[in-house]
């Protein structure tokens, strides 16, 4: 029993090392956006029944650092505050599939290439999803003032405001305050148990694992959608499994499936979109995700295929990368902000960035 659970602590220890450069580089850009992008700005641009709040909420959706929980109270939020269906709806795609988190432990775990498809296909599938949601009839004028269920219930002007009058290194350093604090107290907890769950992969699940349980391509394919969607996972923490999934012989494409379609559909999400936006988006949506999900997956087979890509030469090129000291210092400070986050009785302070106050995640 000991020399199982060292092997796991040993394999965790190997994926940690190898994404915390990364995932602090990631935090950090997640600081500056929350301070650069007020709130005030996106529920202006998602106003509107038309084809380009759908294009500006699934683009500004994409490198937002919030996760499957985080987002909900920000998408409805934004609904109260007029914002339309399909831009409520693209808010919620394209925000918890990617991150500029988690494109960066995409970079670190997978390989440049899925880096760059990542939020591409995030992007494309939440405007897929908001555009047909938009074509459907709304039922009722929600009105504009009725904040009791948002993440912000303060007038989101006054506090954009105030946020955005302090001195632009003020507001900088509010930022990364916020990141390392609220957002990585947010999604820390997540990120090491999807850690953990590669752990176990790494250490548990044979080399040929996918070839002799998982079936073709197709069938893989469909098999990561099954387990994606009723799945609660953030990208960040997604992002180890798949990686780990990856190791033992399963194809970009099915990896893609699951890092689409497992953020973005959860009971928790699904949900509330019944409830804001009505039944029939919510199969409109829950439809769009899983059909260009799997789109996605196979396209990307191809891509790979056509490239001659093998995904694991970058991960074997990584593992050996780690011996780097740069890599055991991140990983040591990753460790010393989680323990200072998650201290007994520790309580971390705001910060007013000017941004919907919700849970983060990647």
């Amino acid at each position: 029993m000991i020399e199982v659970l060292v092997g796991i602590a040993k394999e965790c220890w190997l994926i940690f090392k190898e994404a915390a450069p990364f995932v602090l580089f990631g935090f950090f850009a997640a600081g500056l956006l929350k301070v650069l992008i007020p709130e005030k700005a996106i529920v202006k641009h998602l106003g509107g029944n038309g084809f380009r709040s759908v294009f500006k909420a699934s683009l500004f959706g994409v490198p937002l650092p919030l996760c499957s929980c985080g987002v909900i109270p920000v998408a409805v939020g934004l609904r109260k505050q007029g914002a339309s269906k399909g831009a409520t709806a693209s808010f919620l795609v394209s925000v918890p599939e990617t991150g500029v988190d988690s494109v960066a432990i995409t970079w670190a775990l997978l390989d440049p290439l899925m880096t760059i498809i990542r939020p591409v296909s995030a992007f494309i599938t939440a405007l897929a999803t908001g555009s047909l949601i938009n074509l459907l009839p709304e039922q009722k004028e929600v009105s504009k003032t009725d904040t009791a269920d948002s993440c912000c219930s303060a007038d989101p002007d006054k506090s954009t405001l105030s946020a955005q009058q302090k001195p632009i290194l003020q507001r900088l350093k509010d930022g990364v305050i916020y990141a390392f604090t609220d957002l990585l107290k947010d999604i820390g907890g997540w990120l090491l148990l999807g850690i953990l769950i590669a752990g176990v992969i790494s250490y548990f699940v044979p080399i040929d694992f996918v070839d002799r349980y998982l079936g073709g391509e197709y069938s893989s394919l469909l098999i990561m959608l099954i387990i994606g969607i009723p799945l609660y996972i953030c990208a960040s923490a997604s992002t180890p499994i798949a990686a780990a999934l990856v190791l033992k012989g399963l194809s970009p494409g099915a990896a893609l499936v699951f890092l689409l379609a497992g953020p973005a559909t959860n009971a928790a999400t699904m949900t509330v979109v019944a409830k804001h936006l009505g039944k029939t988006t919510t199969v409109v949506y829950v439809a769009v995700i899983a059909t260009c999900s799997l789109a996605f997956g196979w396209i990307v087979n191809r891509i790979y295929e056509w490239l001659s890509i093998d995904v694991l030469d970058w991960a074997s090129h990584a593992d050996h990368g780690t011996d780097s000291w740069i890599y055991s210092i991140s990983a040591f400070v990753l460790i010393g902000l989680l323990l200072w986050n998650y201290r007994p009785n520790g309580k971390t302070e705001s910060v007013d960035c000017g941004v919907a106050k919700a849970p983060g995640g990647g």
